[in-house]
């Protein structure tokens, strides 16, 4: 990295589960540095929904690097998933033509449920699905296969954590971290915010403010897409043996499937 940027910045690592990120200042200048980033990065940008790319760089091995402004801010809290302008970004995300064509270009095909099913059942391990709540959620996803089918495809961010929502410090509301795009149903980003971060009482105004109604049909799919992705990151912490967090997804689990 020191021989892109020249001599006097300091790089420090990010973070983060590549281990591809890094920080770099040299007196005022902040950026945000990552190795190999999708082009998408650059429509992204463009959009306005994360921090300004400021260039883009080959290595002599065929690395690319990317440059952001690094932003001083900080992360949304739970209860801040409820504000008006976390449903008006990701709407605009939702709505952008832009990032649809992008990811098309890149390979990407509509991810329909008939496809996400058959991915999970790949994936899920024969532990996981002898657990109650997950064998009874596989028959689930499964009953409602048919009934999940959805006409609007649009680029879905697919791990809407609120640790991904960056508030700058001047008052800027991001969403990063795109390391998973998708194109598929809204109601999977939709639905893991509502069931993680918003009362069931007030789904109905936070719907009106992302500007969709609330219907049967809507809350079924935000459910199936909902109980698929609790089955994905039971078996990824599994994986992983982070078993407090993979029983925490089996709790939240089990209170997806009672509603």
């Amino acid at each position: 990295m020191e021989h892109i940027l020249g001599h006097g910045w300091e790089i420090t690592p990010a973070g983060g589960a590549t281990g591809e990120a890094f920080f770099a200042k040299h007196q005022e200048q902040k950026l945000f540095l990552k190795r190999n980033s999708s082009p998408f990065l650059a429509v992204l940008s463009a959009e306005g929904i994360v921090p300004k790319l400021v260039w883009t760089k080959r290595m002599e091995n065929g690395d690319v690097i990317t440059a952001q402004a690094w932003l001083n801010g900080r992360e949304l809290k739970p209860e801040e998933m409820s504000q008006e302008r976390v449903a008006k970004l990701l709407k605009k995300i939702h709505d952008s033509t832009p990032l649809v064509s992008m990811l098309q270009r890149l390979g990407k095909a509509s991810f329909e449920p008939g496809k996400m099913l058959l991915e999970l059942e790949s994936s899920i391990d024969h532990e996981i699905i002898q657990l109650p709540n997950a064998s009874a959620a596989m028959r689930f996803l499964k009953s409602e296969l048919n009934n999940v089918k959805n006409t609007e495809f649009v680029v879905c961010h697919s791990d809407i954590n609120h640790n991904n929502w960056l508030l700058s410090d001047d008052d800027e509301l991001y969403l990063i971290d795109w390391d998973g795009p998708v194109i598929a149903d809204p109601a999977l980003d939709i639905g893991m915010l509502l069931y993680l971060y918003i009362p069931r009482e007030n789904w109905s105004q936070w719907l009106d403010q992302y500007g969709i109604d609330f219907t049967d049909n809507l809350l079924l799919r935000m459910k199936w897409h909902v109980i698929r992705q609790a089955l994905i990151y039971i078996q990824w912490h599994k994986d992983k043996h982070r078993f407090h967090e993979m029983n925490n997804w089996i709790q939240f689990l089990q209170e997806v499937m009672k509603g």
